[in-house]
Parts: structure tokens; C-alpha cells; sequence
């Protein structure tokens, strides 16, 4: 079912996304945390692949089997990495055949060793022109975009960012994800800001929980997101007097308070950054209420 219709209905909801294994022998354990989530009921589920589309043709197989296998409604993430219009028209009418009705449009990572995103095709240099393409050529499905609360780390301000974000609802985003952040503020101020600028799509709180401080620091300087002083200051703490299991369980208990927070001020739903890991999402969810 299209995100956007189920986002009308105006209801609280939580989402979920998964970032798959590249080697298929990790497949069964990777499906059987899917199944555990499976019982929170998301309003959809996102699926991703590696930097660069190291796992995109994986994608379709994927998508197929959350829908057939555990009756999720999935998007898949769609991006510039390597895209022709023979490619992506393949794509997307494999998702049609197989019943998806949501894709995220990206422009993506640059491959493994290439620093910079290099564009191979002047068509789809930005995820505005992918959006632009796919509501062209595929206008019934259901399309979403990114959201940088802290701003893209290529972005010269925040302002020029949001004006990015219009181009691409402009050009046929339905909604939006925001990249992870770790002070709600970041998060109201930027849809302050996008709705002062005319941007009137849903705009979905990513949160992400902290289960390892070696990989949370790796993230952040890929995504260009901060960590508030005080809670690093926890994190390390938590590291240092009760090593990795302190850390995650610090995560969890700041990911809980940041997604009641968010619903209590009026955040649509939100949109979890599992990690592929369904107990932390589970203790995450426990008593919240998205009624």
C-alpha cells in the first residue's frame, strides 16, 4: 500500500529499517529478526543496501519476501549509484510485478575507496532527478525522500539543504525520512523550517539507537549528525566502567526517551534505524503509545 495514503489517515505509527546482509548464507539469521519485529505492526519497512549499491541487486528478492513471507509493506531505497534509465526502468517494473508501491529515492554513498559522489549518468546526478524520473514514468507508486535536520555534510548551509528537499517533493517525494539526530530540537526546528519554506510532505523522525560507541562515531562522521556533549560524555562512561553491554543498554533507554518525546511533541510516528537488531528495537518500543 502507497506510504502516503496511510500516512493520511493521520495516525500515530512506528517504522522500521533494515539494512540486509550482502552474503545470502546471513540471509535466515538476518529474516529471523525481521519475524521478531514483525509483531510491532510497523506501518512500513524500509529496506537498504551497502554504500555505493553493493547489495541493490538484492533489493527486489528482498522486498518480495517482506511482503510475501511476513506481510510487511516494504519500500525499497533506490539511488544514483551506477543508474541508467534501462536500469532503473527494470527496477521499478520488477517492484510493480512484485507488488511494492513505495520506493525511497537517494542520491547515495560513493562507492568503497572513491571519496566523492561521482555521478555516471548526467540524468540522475541528485535525488531530485531520480524523484523527478520515477513520478514521470511510474506516477502510481509512492515516493520517498532524505531529510537532513543537521544538513547534508555536502550542503553549504541548512537553508540550501531545505531548499534541496523542496526541489525534490517538488519533483514527486510524498514524504520524507529524516538522517538520525540526537536532540529533538534538531528535529522541530528543521520541519519549522521546511514548513516556512512550503514544504508540506510528512516528515518522519529517523532515531537511531547507540548499541557500540566504535561504530556510533563512524556513522557520525559519514552523516555529518552530533552527539550532545553530556550524552557522549555517558557513552564513554558507560564504555569505560561497563564496556559494550552498558553502552547498549544507555542506548536504548536515551533511543526510548527520545521516541516518546517525539511522539508527546507531536512527531507524525517514527521511523527506527534497527540495525538488524529486533530485541534492542523491542525494548525500545516497550510502552510506547502511538494512539
Amino acid at each position: 500500500m502507497r506510504i502516503s495514503d496511510l500516512l493520511a489517515q493521520g495516525k500515530r505509527f512506528i517504522s522500521l529499517e533494515f539494512f540486509p546482509p550482502k552474503d545470502k548464507e546471513a540471509w535466515p539469521a538476518f529474516f529471523y529478526e525481521v519475524g521478531k519485529l514483525s509483531i510491532l505492526d510497523p506501518l512500513f519497512v524500509s529496506v537498504t543496501y551497502g554504500a555505493g549499491g553493493s547489495t541493490q541487486a538484492n533489493t527486489l528478492e528482498l522486498v518480495s519476501r517482506f511482503s510475501r513471507d511476513f506481510g510487511l509493506n516494504p519500500m525499497a531505497h533506490l539511488t544514483c549509484v551506477g543508474a541508467s534509465e534501462e536500469y532503473l526502468r527494470s527496477f521499478l517494473d520488477g517492484l510493480k510485478a512484485a507488488g511494492v508501491d513505495n520506493v525511497l529515492a537517494l542520491r547515495g554513498d560513493p562507492p568503497q575507496g572513491q571519496a566523492d559522489f561521482k555521478p555516471e549518468n548526467a540524468a540522475f546526478q541528485h535525488a531530485s532527478d531520480l524523484a523527478g524520473f520515477i513520478h514521470k514514468a511510474y506516477p502510481e507508486l509512492c515516493i520517498g525522500v532524505a531529510g537532513y535536520p543537521e544538513k547534508h555534510p555536502q550542503a553549504e548551509s541548512l537553508e540550501q539543504d531545505i531548499d534541496y528537499l523542496k526541489l525534490k517533493v517538488e519533483k514527486g517525494g510524498k514524504f520524507a525520512i529524516t538522517q538520525l539526530f540526537f536532540d529533538n530540537d534538531h528535529y522541530f526546528r528543521f520541519v519549522e523550517r521546511c514548513r516556512a519554506k512550503g514544504i508540506d510532505v510528512p516528515i518522519l523522525p529517523g532515531v537511531l539507537p547507540i548499541l557500540n560507541l566504535a561504530s556510533i562515531k563512524r556513522i557520525l562522521s559519514l552523516c555529518g549528525a552530533t552527539l550532545p556533549a553530556d550524552y557522549l560524555a555517558r557513552l564513554e562512561a558507560a564504555n569505560d566502567q561497563g564496556g559494550a553491554d552498558a553502552v547498549r543498554e544507555l542506548g536504548v533507554a536515551y533511543a526510548r526517551e527520545q521516541c516518546r518525546d517525539l511522539i508527546a511533541r507531536g512527531a507524525p510516528g517514527v521511523h527506527l534505524y534497527t540495525l538488524n537488531k529486533a530485541q534492542a528495537c523491542l525494548d525500545i518500543v516497550r510502552g510506547l503509545k502511538f494512539d
